[in-house]
């Protein structure tokens, strides 16, 4: 079963959002709320930055002076894990406030000489040179135009290495599960992705799950209805339920899991 295509909700323009949410969160604290979920709180997004990070960590072995593309880099939070380990970063994202506040957050962290980042439309990603490895996080959810996340895809593979791996986070269940759309957000249905990789020349080399626990899916289509403090607590103990499930098997559960992580390589046809 697929997800019918999707098209860019009305009013929804990515350009000015991004800004708006940049220019709201990425400066405070450790500016999670700008990249993770909205505005949600901290101990909310540091589970979702935990999860994130145990799922992709066995893909994020780089060597000093790798050549690494970090697509929708927000504040950096890859960007700067990556330069330390002493790869070349450059790192791009459409909100200027939020590449301001990446290029601060590395100069902070001794890691300015390794990174560089610049303003650009994935969409339509021009950058000299390929790239031995190629990130992108939950960037794909929030283009709601199917032509332009294949487009965002194509240039991504076009600026891979032969022998470059691309790593991929998305919304991606294995069954379909919209509840949690928004007018800035779509969980594709897996097969969608699987389908637009063949369509891009890009061949899977592995997938992974990372939070299978499903009671945030559960709950967030009626926290706006809560009151606070309700609200808070409900979303206090089901971060407290997800916390071990999604940490022991996250990566193990692809299948149960909502977010996945894909793992690919240009296809070259053998």
């Amino acid at each position: 079963m697929t997800a019918p295509a999707t098209l860019a909700a009305p009013g929804y323009r990515p350009a000015e959002y991004w800004e708006a949410r940049a220019r709201r969160f990425a400066a405070a604290g450790n500016g999670l709320a700008a990249v993770c979920s909205y505005g949600m709180p901290g101990f909310y997004n540091r589970l979702i930055h935990i999860c994130q990070r145990r799922a992709l960590e066995p893909w994020l072995q780089v060597t000093p002076g790798m050549r690494v593309l970090d697509v929708g880099c927000g504040i950096g939070r890859w960007s700067r894990l990556l330069a330390a380990r002493g790869a070349r970063v450059t790192g791009v994202d459409l909100s200027p406030t939020m590449i301001a506040e990446a290029e601060r957050r590395a100069q902070a962290g001794g890691l300015a000489d390794r990174c560089r980042f610049i303003v650009q439309d994935s969409a339509t990603l021009e950058i000299d040179g390929a790239f031995d490895l190629i990130v992108c996080v939950t960037m794909l959810q929030h283009i709601l135009d199917v032509g332009k996340m294949r487009s965002a895809l194509h240039h991504m593979a076009l600026h891979l290495a032969p022998r470059g791996r691309l790593v991929l986070l998305e919304a991606a269940p294995a069954r379909i599960a919209t509840r949690c759309n928004s007018h800035a957000f779509t969980a594709r249905h897996r097969s969608v992705y699987l389908r637009l990789f063949r369509a891009c020349g890009l061949r899977v080399r592995a997938v992974s799950g990372v939070d299978p626990a499903p009671f945030k899916m559960w709950l967030l289509p009626y926290l706006p209805r809560l009151p606070r403090a309700l609200a808070l607590a409900a979303l206090a103990l089901v971060t407290a339920l997800s916390a071990p499930i999604d940490a022991l098997w996250g990566r193990r559960l692809p299948e149960r899991s909502w977010h996945a992580v894909f793992v690919l390589q240009r296809d070259s046809g053998d």
